[in-house]
């Protein structure tokens, strides 16, 4: 059975966009495929997050004290998630990749947010996949797939359907702060590489893409080789 990890942004988990009804989708769609695939879920901040972040530097937070903000909020809405997804999910929610990993197991889903202050939850992600010898990592964003640039923002932006691990790497930021966001954190793009784990980047917001690039079938977003 494929192991899999599936970091899913926040800003798709709750945007304010019918969210009860995409949650509910998302759980049926995790039940359905939790006897052919062996699933961890890790799950960001999103727009609260940052609410959080900005109003803590507002009055003079440090970055350690809001990356201590957003990863609260990360661990709410992983226990959102649970009591969607019911008795197939855990409980408690892990505070650490290892423990995560460790709690994971064929026909249950284990799902968690951040683990400590200048980690991502990409980066986290990728740590629990390396901890599970996990066959791939699914990034489902509010993007469909890797750009050269913000595909709002610049229209003329690249897509990519295919590329290498290196060269997702030359795409993404290496600078860390809190509430930003980038493609994929690049501490969890060098774990990917260093363990040689696939990348499949999808819009989370699309089920079907969702369910395919966590079953390891072909995607409309982007695949990302490791191995080359």
């Amino acid at each position: 059975m494929d192991k899999v990890v599936v970091s899913v942004g926040g800003s798709v988990l709750i945007p304010g966009d019918n969210d009860s009804i995409y949650i509910e989708k998302l759980a049926k769609m995790l039940r359905e495929i939790a006897s052919d695939v062996q699933i961890a879920i890790v799950v960001g901040g999103g727009k609260m997050s940052r609410y959080y972040s900005e109003v803590g530097r507002e009055l003079g937070g440090t970055m350690y004290q809001l990356d201590e903000l957003g990863i609260g909020i990360t661990r709410v809405n992983a226990k959102l998630l649970t009591v969607a997804l019911g008795d197939i999910a855990n409980s408690d929610i892990p505070l650490k990749a290892e423990e995560c990993a460790s709690m994971s197991a064929p026909g249950r889903i284990v799902v968690m947010g951040g683990t400590e202050p200048g980690h991502t939850t990409d980066a986290v992600a990728s740590m629990i996949a390396k901890n599970l010898n996990a066959d791939r990592i699914v990034n489902a964003s509010n993007v469909d797939a890797v750009y050269s640039d913000d595909p709002r923002k610049n229209p003329d932006a690249k897509r990519f359907s295919r590329m290498t691990i290196q060269e997702l790497k030359d795409v993404v930021y290496d600078d860390h702060d809190a509430g930003k966001s980038c493609v994929f954190d690049p501490l969890g793009v060098n774990i990917a590489m260093e363990e040689k784990i696939d990348l499949y980047m999808v819009n989370g917001r699309d089920i079907d893409e969702l369910r395919n690039a966590i079953l390891g079938n072909e995607i409309k977003g982007t695949f990302v080789n490791s191995h080359q």
